[in-house]
């Protein structure tokens, strides 16, 4: 997320042209970064949200409250910064319009990338007088909660979706509505009588672990680490439908940046490769890095990726005996030793 759509969130506060909230009121940020600059004036109590790992962690280290999802209700103003997803900016407007005040006021903000103008465009059909600036490359928009949002909020809200007749999902989650056929690869090749410790790296909504705690039933550890706290819960929750007795933890965690304390002897993960809307195999070179470090002597590591990212050197370098399983036209399937 640029830096330059935090600026144009705040700047209708910044430039005056809507009164900062003072001390008295309570302010919602969903989809909540580090970097910004409160405007003068700006004195409100803020509850940031913000459930992706590495950003969460960002706002913390700049000693600004958050949480990986909302808590209470009854807020007099709600920031929204935009995100690619569209679902997941829809999701945002319902959660605020139902945890905000009537007449309680709205400031949404993004770029031409995060849909923006569309989305201030569909609220409009809703009736909403909305007010808009463009600044910073961006578009701000803002308006007041009328009294009955139940349109809004049922038509932007977000049920789960039912995937395969048998995993939950949600927007703004990898792959949310389907299986992905890298991870449906990897699972073909995944070891049907494993019985010791294992760990899904990037564990989405769990399809790689209940596929690895079917094939394997006698497994004795299964840890799931994953960024996307919804998506984590998610995994909970088809884990506990799907494999109720499979020995599963669950872990809100950055592997890039977060060592891992645990040690296993198997590790399976289809790493993610973009950040924004470009390709960057670091991310998983990083999970590799830490997958290297949280396996035991012997242990092993499963791993699928696009063919065309450069994860075999940093194998070679990482583990004594790597290799490569099976690939088709899009993916390929992985394998390292410890």
């Amino acid at each position: 997320m640029s830096r330059e759509t935090l600026k144009t969130l705040l700047h209708p506060f910044a430039s005056g042209t809507i009164d900062p909230p003072g001390e008295d009121s309570r302010v919602l940020f969903l989809g909540a970064e580090a970097g910004f600059l409160l405007p003068e004036g700006f004195a409100a109590s803020l509850s940031a949200v913000q459930g992706f790992r590495p950003l969460y962690r960002q706002l913390l280290s700049q000693r600004i409250e958050a949480s990986p999802e909302i808590e209470g209700e009854d807020y007099d103003v709600a920031l929204v910064l935009c995100t690619k997803h569209k679902g997941e900016n829809e999701a945002n407007i319902a959660a605020a319009l139902s945890r905000l005040k009537v007449g309680g006021l709205i400031v949404v903000a993004g770029g031409k990338e995060d849909g923006i103008q569309p989305l201030r465009k569909h609220l409009e059909g809703f009736g909403l007088d909305i007010k808009h600036m463009p600044k910073y490359h961006g578009v701000a928009f803002w308006f007041t909660r009328p009294k009955d949002v139940s349109e809004a909020v049922s038509k932007f809200a977000k049920s789960p979706v039912r995937v395969d007749g048998r995993f939950n999902a949600s927007a703004g989650m990898f792959s949310h509505d389907r299986i992905d056929d890298g991870s449906e690869l990897l699972a073909s090749r995944l070891p049907t009588n494993f019985t010791g410790d294992a760990a899904d790296f990037g564990a989405g909504w769990g399809y790689l672990s209940v596929e690895l705690a079917e094939k394997s039933p006698n497994l004795e550890r299964l840890d799931l680490y994953e960024a996307n706290y919804a998506a984590l819960e998610a995994a909970k929750a088809n884990l506990a439908q799907n494999c109720p007795n499979a020995p599963a933890r669950f872990f809100w965690h950055d592997l890039a940046a977060e060592p891992v304390k645990d040690k296993y002897d198997l590790i399976v993960m289809n790493p993610p490769f973009h950040e924004g809307h470009a390709a960057e195999p670091s991310l998983g070179q990083a999970m590799i890095k830490t997958a290297a470090s949280a396996l035991r002597g012997g242990g092993r590591l499963m791993l699928v990726a696009n063919r065309g990212l450069p994860y075999e050197s940093v194998l070679a370098v990482n583990f004594k005996e790597s290799g490569e399983t099976c690939r088709n036209a899009r993916f390929k399937v992985l394998w390292a030793k410890k």
